[in-house]
């Protein structure tokens, strides 16, 4: 199959397309752009001061009067960076927030409201969610962008009907409660696993609301997400009844469920009714294919999928060489992973992007080849066709415990992350790092990281603060053993209380 691949991408018509000066997405969302030294300069000195204050009034207020501070132009694309840099630490993002807010010279845009509420919505901070909500209200700032992931939000905090709150206060808010905000009502709750909650709604909506092919695929996602695969095949016997066709994400979304469930008889039999209907598969669809059979260790019928595609004349895109690669990574077939990464992707005209990047760079740890890594990870950089995340780094920290690289080369690749790339330590990058830290007999640098998270409300989860335990009372360090026993007992018994969204200017 392998030579047959290799011959058909070489004999391809496709021209190359991809450049090395694309622009990266953040940048291209804003107008505005600075010399990225500039960004980066400004960007480092905040970042400094943000550490200078215990409490947010405290750092606020120094930011507030600091020469340095004051010095900066501020832009919508610094917020923006900030922003993005805090975005798992919402207190340092609220102070970046309001400090930027301060000055006379510089005014929110609806963009940077919306990021601002993502974060709180993120880190579950309903009641300064709520807060924000209210200004953007007094300002006429709030869009059917900020209704939709404001919504997300609430339904993901399980508080549902808050959303539901929201979208029947839509109209003083000067936004419609059409099929477009009921879909979105429909999806946020579909996603998150409230289905049967969300075909109540409809049944009451729809005698008001028309559907729309989208909203049945809504529910076709939704029943599958919760693994009622019957209701989800119910519901295209549904949507014909109503004029609409079925489309390829219909079909897709059930093979995705069938996939999940290891069914692949069934994924089969969905296809051939696919291609008897006219409707043909689509990238989408054997990239599902294939990612479930590479997860079911089915290698060789995973990497059978890349032949049946192109017999098809279906076009592959980045997401579908991605799979790809990964498999070929499975299989143990690195030359021929890297292959497709340096010549077929070109040929095809197919960009690569920061998860192409991360299975090449996986890959090569996996196999013990971390200067091929490095190499990989120097390319990404220098190109600036997209940008490094958590993820990248993450099979070279497990290469730094796996070596034993750890006081040489782990501090490299954290100084790197956080003020190089601007990279944030997330919770899953804590969580590696503590629990290596701990095999490797680093108990006291474990620590100091378990107490950095906690300071920025990123809390552990419970095996990590049960290893991290077991270590430090080897180490007779009964202090740090006190307060994660402390913390234990909170994880344990603190349920997060339900928020009631109360804005003056949505009240029914």
């Amino acid at each position: 199959m392998h030579a047959t691949y290799r011959a058909t991408i070489r004999g391809s018509s496709f021209i190359c397309c991809a450049s090395p000066n694309l622009c990266s997405s953040e940048i291209r969302r804003f107008s505005h752009k600075e010399p990225c030294e500039d960004l980066t300069r400004y960007v480092n000195i905040l970042t400094t001061k943000l550490g200078k204050g215990s409490t947010e009034e405290e750092t606020l207020q120094f930011l507030s009067n600091d020469k340095a501070c004051d010095a900066i132009p501020l832009s919508q694309n610094l917020v923006h960076r900030l922003l993005c840099r805090y975005k798992d630490d919402w207190k340092s993002a609220l102070v970046v927030f309001k400090w930027a807010g301060s000055r006379s010279s510089f005014k929110h845009s609806p963009e940077l409201y919306d990021m601002m509420v993502d974060i709180l919505g993120k880190m579950k901070v309903m009641d300064r969610l709520r807060y924000f909500l209210e200004e953007m209200c007094e300002g006429s700032l709030v869009t059917l962008n900020t209704v939709a992931k404001v919504m997300r939000r609430f339904v993901g905090a399980g508080q549902w009907q808050d959303a539901v709150r929201i979208f029947d206060g839509l109209q003083t808010l000067g936004l419609e409660k059409d099929t477009e905000s009921m879909n979105l009502l429909l999806d946020a709750m579909c996603k998150e696993r409230f289905v049967e909650q969300a075909r109540e709604i409809f049944f009451e909506l729809k005698q008001h609301i028309a559907p729309n092919a989208h909203t049945f695929n809504i529910f076709i996602h939704g029943w599958c997400i919760v693994q009622r695969v019957d209701e989800a095949h119910w519901t295209i016997q549904e949507m014909k009844g109503y004029g609409f066709r079925p489309c390829v994400i219909s079909y897709s979304t059930i093979i995705q469920c069938y996939c999940e469930e290891g069914n692949f008889s069934k994924v089969y039999e969905l296809l051939d009714e696919m291609q008897a209907l006219g409707c043909s598969p689509n990238v989408v669809t054997y990239t599902i294919i294939m990612c479930a059979l590479t997860k079911a260790e089915k290698i060789d019928e995973a990497l059978e999928v890349a032949e049946r595609m192109r017999s098809a004349g279906c076009r592959p895109d980045t997401l579908f060489y991605n799979s790809f690669i990964y498999t070929l990574g499975r299989a143990g077939r690195v030359d021929d992973a890297t292959y497709v990464f340096m010549e077929a992707m070109p040929r095809a005209g197919i960009a690569p992007n920061s998860s192409t990047y991360n299975s090449m760079i996986s890959m090569f740890c996996h196999y013990a080849q971390e200067k091929r890594a490095f190499e990989m990870l120097k390319e990404m950089v220098d190109l600036g066709i997209c940008k490094p995340d958590a993820q990248t780094f993450h099979p070279l920290i497990k290469s730094c415990f796996r070596t034993g690289k750890i006081d040489s080369l782990l501090n490299d690749i954290l100084n790197d992350m956080i003020n190089k790339h601007h990279i944030g330590l997330d919770l899953s990058t804590y969580t590696l790092l503590i629990h290596g830290l701990c095999r490797a007999d680093r108990c006291k640098w474990a620590f100091s990281l378990f107490e950095e998270m906690i300071d920025q409300d990123i809390m552990p989860r419970y095996r990590t603060c049960r290893l991290l335990l077991a270590e430090v009372k080897q180490k007779n360090m009964y202090q740090a053993a006190v307060k994660i026993e402390h913390l234990m007992k909170k994880l344990q018994k603190h349920k997060s209380p339900i928020c009631v969204l109360t804005l003056p200017c949505t009240s029914s």
